[in-house]
């Protein structure tokens, strides 16, 4: 086979190109192999050029199906890589959410701390003055509650009174008759 590959690149090499306007455009690597295999043929080494061409076929054939098996290879172990990058950039979001969720965590338990302070604070104040309005309250119900009992007071001494009068108008009346 390599005897007949050097006698092809010879016979390009040796071959001049012609000029002739008449002349059929150059011919391909296939039409040249082609032509090739047919004076093969014809001078007797049918067989032989038949087993090379077979087996450069198979030849071809095979590095076709291993060039093809890597491409394949190539694009699964990619497709894998994309999964695990996928993954990796998931883990790593997950972990950037979770440090962001545990400091949001603690500056919410930091916000309810100073809300309660801010409240026990106010919440005092708020005592104190409840205090006082409740004190100031009281106060003011008791002294409502006396001044009730010294109206109810007043009013039964002023009823007694009336009664008296009444009394000493008909005593008088009696006495002048």
């Amino acid at each position: 086979m390599s005897s007949q590959l050097s006698l092809n690149s010879d016979h390009l090499r040796n071959r001049k190109p012609t000029s002739d306007p008449a002349s059929p455009p150059p011919a391909t690597k296939e039409s040249l192999r082609h032509e090739r295999l047919s004076r093969l043929g014809s001078s007797g080494l049918s067989d032989v050029s038949n087993n090379t061409t077979k087996n450069h076929a198979e030849s071809y054939f095979s590095r076709r199906e291993n060039r093809l098996s890597a491409r394949k290879k190539a694009e699964e172990e990619l497709a894998h890589n994309d999964y695990k990058k996928m993954y990796e950039k998931a883990l790593a979001t997950n972990q950037r959410l979770k440090s962001r969720l545990e400091t949001s965590k603690q500056e919410l338990g930091m916000i309810k701390e100073q809300l309660q302070r801010a409240q026990a604070k106010c919440g005092s104040n708020m005592l104190e003055t409840e205090k006082k309005d409740s004190w100031s309250l009281r106060k003011k119900v008791s002294d409502m509650e006396e001044q009730v009992k010294v109206k109810a007071e007043l009013h039964t001494e002023n009823q007694r009174l009336k009664d008296e009068n009444g009394a000493l108008i008909r005593v008088i009346t009696k006495l002048s008759k």
